[in-house]
């Protein structure tokens, strides 16, 4: 059983391979076959595929640019993603700075154009910054500003840029820009044309039509996600009115159609549409979710898919297989069920995975994703399988703050950071106790970043609800959390909470897990990463310091790296933690006060 679970993490995994738009025979795809995940460029011609990074604790986020000459990628240290872009030569070679000009920061978008030219984007504790240039060279500062943003496109042409930003100080919904770019005239950062919807309503730029100005943006004005064609030279404006139930993405095609991907109770689909003749098709993807997708020159669109009981595959739409990771694939798992439950909210989403021996009730774990502005989807997850492998149930739920269900449900939780979340969660667990899928006193609650934050939450909240908290990367002292994050993360914590701590500490207290440590009754495994600039290590050892003193039971397991870890077995080691402590637990044997 330990091995088959283990076998999962280890099975090679691919990305979405992305193509040069001058030349779609450079491709570049993640891949974790080596054990870390790293960048590999891939050219189809000849079939050829190499490794571009190998860093110690993996490469998260790269580029290949439009000529299909050079791979980007960003350059952290120890996985505390402050660092710098770089760039090496598709064909391989050294690598070089982007831009030896700029000093380190975190990501704020990337945008690159043919010959060189980049626009970078840069959030630092004095806010956001865009830059654009030529690679190699020095880079122009043409835009600047207190609150957040995001450098999302450049035109064709390379005379424009397109932005996010949260000027109105809502980094949660924000507003576009678009702005000159260097050697154009009337001169580079000037405003070309704004656009917001108020208070609220969140804009999201896509990026530049493949010929032309107009520019792809999603919008909320009618409750959920959708697209809008708008022109920054003219200000024209077209709603496409999809008549799709659900949330959606939509990107180019080379072609200049759109790619839709809609998002409906954890399940995606796939269409394409045609803005000439307004039509819509659906496009032939199993049940399940595409996590990416994109349309090739010659018309194929490829996409990535999983579901939870059969593992990741990237595939095109004639059925073929388009890439797949040397040796051998990860066993399958369970299928997940749908549960539709009442809350004080409205109906509450989850997903069940049953174990396939063993009867009901089963020891169950409630893994609640992070964000909270993501969601659980019907995808492959060794962790859930892992679970599922050792006898337990698990419940995954889209509580409050999850997208996929619309901008109200998105937005529900800010001014009760935490406390509504809580209230959906509590509503699925008395469900699942009541209609006898768990055993009350084999409860689990367990999660990751926003996930560890409310599982220690609930902890507290709800002290006779659970048997065993786990939480990994969690926050677990607001405050200090707050003075010690990315500024990014502050500006969305305003937005969350309607102001900083000293603005409104009533709230942050509140939506605190170390307020309510006194009232802990199950052990706790906290999972910490020593570099992790999102939920940061010191207001951890604040809240271990409180456990510790209030002589509650808990355990804790600290990892080299940030906020997670991209190598295979550190991943098996916490998933070995988790398991082993809740084994222990539920079983009745207790944790060990203060092991580490």
């Amino acid at each position: 059983m330990g091995e088959r679970w283990q076998e999962r993490f280890r099975a090679g995994r691919v990305g979405l391979p992305s193509w040069a738009r001058e030349a779609p025979d450079h491709s570049l795809f993640r891949s974790d076959v080596s054990g870390t995940w790293e960048l590999y460029a891939w050219d189809r011609a000849s079939g050829e595929r190499r490794q571009v990074t190998k860093r110690h604790h993996g490469t998260e986020t790269g580029a290949i640019d439009p000529t299909g000459a050079w791979v980007w990628w960003f350059d952290d240290s120890g996985g505390d993603e402050f660092g710098v872009w770089r760039r090496r030569p598709f064909t391989g070679g050294p690598d070089e700075r982007a831009f030896p000009g700029l000093e380190p920061s975190f990501m704020g978008g990337l945008a690159l154009g043919a010959g060189g030219s980049a626009v970078v984007g840069r959030s630092t504790d004095h806010g956001f910054s865009a830059h654009a240039g030529w690679a190699g060279g020095a880079a122009e500062t043409v835009y600047a500003h207190r609150e957040e943003g995001w450098v999302c496109g450049l035109s064709r042409d390379g005379s424009l840029i397109a932005l996010a930003h949260s000027e109105h100080g809502d980094s949660r919904h924000m507003a576009v820009r678009v702005l000159r770019a260097p050697g154009t005239a009337p001169g580079a950062g000037d405003t070309v044309a704004d656009l917001w919807d108020g208070p609220g309503r969140d804009l999201t730029p896509v990026g530049f039509a493949p010929a032309g100005t107009c520019l792809l943006v999603l919008h909320e004005r009618h409750g959920r996600r959708e697209p809008l064609l708008w022109d920054p030279l003219t200000g024209d404006e077209r709603e496409i009115r999809l008549g799709l139930a659900g949330e959606v993405w939509a990107d180019w095609t080379p072609a200049g159609a759109l790619l839709v991907t809609e998002e409906a109770r954890g399940r995606t689909a796939l269409y394409r549409y045609d803005l000439g003749t307004e039509s819509l098709t659906r496009l032939d993807v199993p049940e399940g979710v595409v996590s990416a997708a994109a349309e090739r020159p010659d018309g194929t669109v490829e996409y990535a898919w999983s579901s939870a009981a059969h593992p990741p595959v990237v595939r095109d739409t004639s059925g073929s297989v388009v890439l797949r990771a040397d040796g051998p694939q990860a066993p399958p798992s369970v299928p997940a069920e749908d549960a539709f439950v009442e809350g004080p909210g409205g109906t509450v989403h989850a997903l069940v995975s049953r174990p396939a021996t063993g009867t009901a009730p089963y020891p169950t774990v409630f893994c609640l994703h992070g964000g909270p502005q993501v969601q659980d989807r019907d995808s492959f997850d060794p962790a859930v399988a892992a679970w599922v492998d050792h006898g337990f149930a698990v419940v995954r739920v889209n509580y409050r703050g999850s997208t996929g269900y619309g901008a109200a449900w998105r937005d529900a939780l800010e001014g009760r950071v935490g406390l509504t979340e809580l209230e959906d969660v509590t509503a699925v667990r008395d469900w699942a106790v009541t209609t006898g899928l768990a055993d009350p006193d084999r409860l689990v609650v367990e999660g990751g970043s926003w996930g560890g934050y409310l599982a220690l939450l609930a902890l507290g909240r709800h002290p006779h609800d659970w048997s065993a908290g786990i939480a990994a990367v969690p926050i677990a002292d607001y405050a200090t959390a707050y003075a010690d994050e990315m500024e990014a993360l502050r500006s969305f914590d305003r937005a969350l909470f309607g102001g900083a701590p000293d603005q409104v500490p009533d709230r942050y207290r509140r939506s605190s897990p170390i307020t309510y440590a006194a009232a802990l009754r199950a052990p706790v495994l906290v999972l910490a990463g020593e570099n992790d600039p999102r939920c940061p290590i010191r207001q951890v050892d604040t809240y271990l310091d409180r456990l510790a003193a209030l002589g509650k039971e808990h355990e804790v397991y600290r990892f080299d790296a940030g906020h997670g870890s991209f190598v295979v077995d550190e991943r098996i080691r916490q998933m070995a933690a988790e398991l082993d402590f809740a084994l222990r637990v539920t079983a009745g044997e207790g944790a060990a006060a203060g092991a580490s």
